[in-house]
């Protein structure tokens, strides 16, 4: 008897245990799981959305609504704020399903939880210059974009991920800039040079050029090889004469963040 009290009340623990964490119900249905699902996610309890789909997905892993699940399920991490639960669900849904007509909606999701890593509320607030910082994210975030874009331009998601990749373009612009100014500083030029260069043939209409083709300029007048100084500052005033004249002594810096 002693026994199986204490089997009893282990087995009576662990389900109370489980009733924290998981939803109660244990629905039999596939359908019916996943409109239960929905329907938590559709008034914002993207928690037990969650397990709701991860249930589906456990116990009905080949149906309809198990694929559809997969597909919900990244969102629901994504508004539940576990980013990177969100980026394996929608690696794994590319993985499974490259040719499913709403793969394209797998690469928006994963492109936007990385480009939402940066920056944070804190660092908007206190107006923090991000450009010091390596930009893993931003770029990350840009490849998933540009995979979008280019493998379905047509996309309803594709004019957003366009929008983005501008200003993940800027921001990757300007820490190239930024490494290229640190190099020149340190009298590093061949670093300064090729860092700016990269700067200039990889993202062309960035702001943060003009300020690239000077560090290649000064650079090269360092090196000793004028040539390359006054074809570098030809272009430099050929495409930003008319900027030169409109720069007051003290502008005050844009941060790269500010166009979002």
């Amino acid at each position: 008897m002693r026994i199986l009290f204490l089997t009893t009340a282990a087995l009576l623990a662990l389900s109370l245990t489980g009733c924290g964490n998981k939803p109660r119900e244990q629905i039999g249905n596939a359908d019916k799981l996943y409109e239960m699902a929905k329907k938590a996610s559709d008034n914002g309890n993207y928690r037990d959305a969650t397990q709701y789909y991860e249930q589906l997905e456990a116990r009905f892993p080949f149906t309809n609504a198990a694929r559809q699940g997969q597909l919900d399920l990244m969102y629901a991490y994504y508004k539940n704020r576990e980013p990177e639960a969100a980026i394996d669900q929608a690696d794994q849904f590319i993985r499974e399903n490259p040719a499913h007509p709403r793969v394209d909606y797998a690469y928006y999701i994963k492109g936007l939880v990385q480009f939402e890593r940066n920056p944070n509320f804190l660092e908007r607030w206190f107006k923090a210059d991000l450009s010091q910082r390596p930009p893993i994210d931003a770029r990350k975030s840009f490849q998933s974009f540009q995979t979008l874009v280019q493998r379905f331009p047509n996309s309803e998601y594709s004019e957003d991920a366009r929008q983005r990749m501008i200003f993940l373009r800027n921001r990757l612009a300007s820490y190239e800039v930024y490494v290229a100014g640190h190099y020149l500083e340190r009298g590093a030029y061949v670093g300064a040079i090729n860092r700016a260069k990269y700067a200039v043939e990889n993202y062309d209409g960035s702001p943060q050029i003009r300020q690239a083709l000077q560090i290649m300029a000064e650079s090269y007048r360092r090196l000793g090889m004028s040539d390359l100084a006054v074809d570098t500052e030809k272009v430099l005033s050929e495409n930003y004469a008319s900027l030169n004249q409109q720069v007051e002594p003290e502008q005050k810096k844009e941060h790269w963040w500010k166009f979002w």
